[in-house]
């Protein structure tokens, strides 16, 4: 007899052979059989392990931060990785929302759009959402008062979250940069161009991310959020939102896999020292 028991997670695979019993010593069955009891343990454990929710990052934020807008990673392989998430596209050409397993690009002069699965990031982040909190509701008279709402639903300020927010909301103040050209020039420098837009008593859904203090440098501390209409026209970074009766739904996320670029301006840049506050200044 043949068994062959194989993980359901990618690159991990166990192959189990079993002699026939009928010609076998008792012993060596007791053996066979215990191991077949430990590839079955080995399985369940992997699987316990792929099912846990995650982040999928490519590069970091500080190296945005120093110009590194090359393409890494397409929309298409995003989408294999997460169905809700933000970033920005390759040149810095605009802002990204991935919402419902579709990307969406919100240019700096105008209308929001369908990403081609074609077109690459130089930075994002995407998770698959499934909320594992109660959702919660809230309200805001601004974006530092919804980070404090945000934040009082968390169990812990150590870990990493996913969060989308529908609503109508009184009021949405976003942001999108426009296409850089080369040699790029660094993120607080491309931010003085950006476009800046408006919305007021406008129904649609904010997605976006925390990550904790201790992760400064890997990605925005604290909540990074993007915005999108309900009727996929308008959006982009968010700056500051304003409303009543906001539905929250949050999702813990324990692991993080990171893409790094493998060459480009990543290899080049300096990323010693603090940058924190020139970071906030351009995310805010």
């Amino acid at each position: 007899m043949m068994v062959i028991a194989r993980s359901i997670c990618p690159r991990r695979k166990f192959r189990v052979q079993v002699a026939d019993d009928s010609h076998t010593p008792p012993r060596f069955r007791y053996g066979s059989f215990r191991a077949v009891l430990l590839a079955a343990s080995l399985l369940a454990g992997c699987s316990t392990q792929c099912q846990t929710a995650g982040l999928y990052q490519v590069s970091t934020i500080r190296a945005l931060q120093e110009g590194a807008y090359d393409g890494q990673v397409t929309c298409g392989e995003l989408l294999r990785h997460g169905d809700l998430g933000i970033g920005t596209f390759e040149a810095l050409d605009g802002e990204m929302v991935v919402l419902d397993g579709r990307v969406y690009q919100a240019p700096a002069q105008g209308p929001v759009r369908p990403a081609l699965a074609s077109q690459k990031a130089p930075f994002a982040e995407v998770t698959f959402f499934r909320p594992d909190r109660p959702a919660a509701r809230i309200a805001a008279d601004n974006f530092s008062d919804l980070e404090k709402r945000l934040d009082a639903c968390l169990p812990s300020k150590n870990l990493f979250y996913a969060v989308r927010i529908d609503a109508t909301f009184r009021h949405v103040k976003t942001r999108s940069v426009p296409r850089q050209k080369e040699p790029y020039p660094r993120l607080v420098e491309a931010a003085k161009l950006q476009s800046v837009f408006e919305f007021h008593d406008i129904a649609g859904t904010v997605v976006g991310f925390y990550c904790p203090d201790y992760a400064s440098g890997v990605s925005v501390p604290g909540w990074h959020l993007h915005f999108l209409t309900a009727d996929r026209t308008g959006g982009g970074h968010v700056l500051d939102l304003a409303g009543a009766n906001l539905s929250a739904k949050i999702q813990t996320l324990r692991q993080v896999h990171m893409i790094l670029p493998s060459g480009g301006r990543f290899f080049q840049a300096s990323m010693t020292g603090d940058a924190s506050k020139e970071l906030e200044k351009v995310e805010k």
